[in-house]
């Protein structure tokens, strides 16, 4: 049966095209995604700064916790964790050892700054100059020597430059008066290697040096964990009901084909083996090709997301063939299995059957897709009332888009009973209406297998695109109600500067960073308690603010709902650079999106960040004073801060936009297979008197139907979907719909549509109507 099956794909070129395609496009986004996967499970960070020092000595950066059962799980800290200095006195007492070197890092108006002594790691020699030995000397390295660092005499240049970061040195004494970490360091540099053994810290060798230096690379691993395992079984599942709906399309195409075959004798088995074999060669082909265009897919992606900041530029993309192989692998199986599942009803049945099948489609739908249609919608039920329940993004997000998904497989499985439903409306006016209708009734499968793709770019993109904005939108409602300050002070203002301006009532410090109870992880804001009810309101629905102290805690309503706290629980959580602390809850707050799971005092969080310098709330005041008494920060209005968002929703859509593209890939792609396969109906139309325009008015009318009923339903998806998604996060369920997007997404479904549909009828009827009678099929 391959022989046979060689024969009928170099005899039915354009049928077989629609299927290569979707193969082809499903393999490389899979191959794309895997690697992303295996980049978050495998990638490394070659050490800088660390070099050229064998072992680096410095703290434990992640969580640890063993469950009853002996298992140990760790979760990454989000700050850098400091060790005690009288760790340096241990390691040299170690047999081998005989150089150790300390030092601090902390970031210092745009550099990464250290110590002179910690220039030995890399190590950094001097260029031009003198080592810094006063407290108001640096030096720079190379790529900064025409720098002027305010308040500091440069008096010193490197040879060196490191790659992805600017360095200044500080004398030693200033360079830990500046950190604020009075006997602490950052790391221990260990010369020669040698087994190091201390209590309090670990020992680096090899890449664990670039993991330790560059902490983002680590989270950016776990980022890319998430995000390649979410958008590689997301792709993977649209790819298989394109692939299922692609070739089931195809063999509708050629019923007739295959009834023949049965009728001359062809068993059923023949016949799975023939299409199998069909599907199998096409899949190899496209599958190839499609991974080696994955891996350039890969690597746009990687780009994209360094300059958006949610990757570090020296994570290399792992390499490897696994990706390409899983990605052939699962087109290899989706393939087969769609040929498979696309060829049973009409492999089954009796040969007269087949014939007459072929000749007049069948309105009844099978039971076993009817059951298949019923038991998906009531799987969408069940993953709607999940999502409606999920109050944390990490576990929203994959199941948010499993949820459409299964809701549009519900579709495509009962889509003949939706197709009559549509093909049932009163027809345009014109002739090309009333044959549009007339062939919309008489063609219902063709129509089901039109509307699937379209229902599911719409549901998709509007999913994708409605999920962020009502999240996004939310979040902003609640800053927007939430800040009372007038003024938003930049990084490194002087909160107690800002307060004797004249005319400011307070002026509230505010840090972003992040905390960890137990493993679990939860935004943190740390504000100063002075003054917080003039510039703030938290929305406080349990407890009270008046007497927040240095160990006091509010919790956001979701963040207790998970936690299971209240007004006087206490709270142990490990803060960003791993110190443990012990809080009790002072209030419950309403506007956890807009400000976070929890809110901490500035005292406690400050001296555990890598970067104390937040933001600083002002209210009242003047302007030009605040800027006049702090030239050096930005002074912002709360509608201008507020228009500096994130990069996080510009990577989800990035990522995601990959599926929609899919989709609007496999709207053109059945659009134009069934065009192109109804060359000899064309025909017999303009034989019997019909016009040219009336044609191509039918199909539009054809195509504008299809398009107005996939719309309606994937717009209702993505309605279901989103609002069980808000209900879950933001407790409301009314979501965020732009109006002008919304637009979008019809018109570009749309004219994707009537553009499909266009251009192969305008190929078609090139042809001379007895010419494509003619023709072979």
């Amino acid at each position: 049966m391959i022989s046979i099956a060689l024969k009928t794909l170099r005899h039915r070129r354009a049928g077989f095209t629609g299927a290569f395609v979707a193969l082809l496009f499903a393999a490389a986004l899979v191959t794309a995604c895997g690697m992303l996967l295996e980049t978050g499970l495998r990638g490394s960070v070659a050490p800088e700064r660390y070099a050229g020092t064998p072992v680096i000595v410095a703290g434990d950066q992640f969580v640890r916790e063993t469950k009853a059962s002996g298992k140990s799980k760790a979760k990454p800290l989000s700050e850098r964790r400091w060790i005690p200095a009288s760790i340096a006195e241990e390691v040299r007492r170690i047999p081998g050892v005989t150089k150790v070197v300390t030092e601090v890092t902390f970031p210092f108006a745009g550099f990464t700054a250290h110590g002179w002594e910690s220039a030995q790691l890399t190590p950094f020699t001097l260029a031009g100059g003198r080592a810094p030995e006063a407290a108001d000397e640096v030096v720079v390295d190379a790529r900064n020597a025409a720098t002027k660092i305010p308040g500091y005499r440069v008096v010193g240049v490197t040879a060196q430059a490191l790659p992805s970061q600017d360095t200044i040195f500080f004398a030693t004494s200033e360079a830990r008066r500046l950190a604020g970490r009075a006997g602490l360091v950052t790391a221990i540099g260990v010369f020669p290697e040698v087994d190091v053994t201390v209590k309090g810290a670990l020992a680096y060798t090899g890449d664990e040096r670039g993991a330790l230096e560059f902490l983002d690379a680590e989270s950016a691993r776990v980022k890319l964990i998430s995000l390649g395992g979410a958008l590689g079984g997301t792709s993977l599942l649209v790819a298989i009901l394109v692939v299922v709906g692609t070739f089931a399309l195809s063999i509708q195409q050629r019923q007739r084909e295959i009834a023949m075959l049965r009728a001359v004798a062809a068993t059923p088995k023949q016949i799975r083996k023939l299409i199998g074999g069909e599907a199998l060669l096409v899949s190899v082909a496209a599958g190839l090709l499609g991974s080696a265009a994955g891996m350039l897919l890969g690597f746009w992606l990687q780009a994209r997301f360094v300059a958006l900041g949610a990757m570090p530029a020296n994570l290399p993309l792992v390499v490897s063939p696994f990706p390409a192989l899983a990605a052939v692998l699962a087109t290899l199986a989706a393939a087969w299995t769609a040929g498979r599942v696309s060829a049973r009803r009409i492999a089954r049945i009796r040969p007269v059957e087949a014939l007459g099948e072929a000749a007049l489609p069948g309105g009844r739908l099978p039971w076993a897709r009817l059951i298949a249609g019923v038991l998906a919608v009531a799987l969408g039920v069940v993953l709607t009332a999940v999502l409606s329940s999920l109050s944390t993004e990490a576990a929203s997000s994959p199941v948010t888009m499993l949820t459409a998904l299964v809701w549009t497989i519900a579709v495509a499985l009962l889509g003949p009973m939706i197709a009559r439903v549509a093909a049932a409306l009163p027809p345009a006016p014109g002739a090309g209406g009333h044959l549009a209708s007339k062939n919309l009734r008489a063609g219902t499968k063709r129509l089901a297998s039109v509307i699937t793709p379209l229902t599911l770019m719409t549901a998709m993109t509007c999913t994708i695109l409605f999920v962020q904005a009502t999240m996004g939108h939310a979040a902003q409602n609640e800053v927007d109600a939430g800040v009372k300050a007038d003024y938003v002070l930049g990084p490194g203002a002087a909160a107690a500067t800002a307060r004797e301006v004249p005319g400011v009532r307070a002026a509230t410090e505010v840090l972003r960073t992040s905390a960890r109870i137990g493993l679990d992880k939860f935004s943190v804001q740390a504000v100063t308690p002075e003054g917080l009810d003039q510039t703030m309101d938290l929305d406080v629905t349990a407890g009270s603010l008046a007497g927040f102290g240095t160990t006091s805690a509010a919790l956001s309503r979701t963040a207790a709902e998970r936690l299971n706290a209240g007004v006087g629980d206490r709270i142990e959580l490990t803060l960003g650079d791993g110190t443990p602390a012990v809080v009790k809850v002072a209030a419950v707050y309403s506007r956890g999106l807009g400000f976070g799971d929890l809110t901490l005092p500035h005292k406690l969080v400050a001296a555990h960040v890598d970067d104390p310098r937040g933001t600083v709330l002002v209210s009242g005041g003047d302007r030009t004073a605040l800027e006049r008494a702090l030239p050096a920060v930005t002074v912002r209005t709360q509608a201008e801060a507020a228009e500096t968002g994130t990069s996080d929703p510009a990577v989800n859509y990035v990522a995601m936009g990959l599926i929609i593209a899919f989709c609007a890939i496999a709207v053109v792609n059945t659009l134009a297979m069934s065009t192109s396969a109804r060359s000899r109906e064309l025909a017999l139309l303009r034989l019997v008197g019909a016009t040219r325009r009336q044609i191509l008015r039918m199909l539009r009318t054809e195509t504008l139907i299809a398009t107005a009923a996939a719309v309606a339903i994937g717009t209702g998806i993505s309605l279901v979907t989103v609002t069980a998604s808000s209900v879950g996060m933001t407790g409301s369920a009314t979501p965020y719909l732009p109006p002008l997007t919304y637009l979008g997404v019809i018109a570009a479904a749309a004219a994707l549509a009537l553009l499909a549909t266009a251009i192969p009828a305008r190929l078609a009827l090139r042809t001379h109507p007895a010419e494509a009678l003619g023709a072979r099929e």
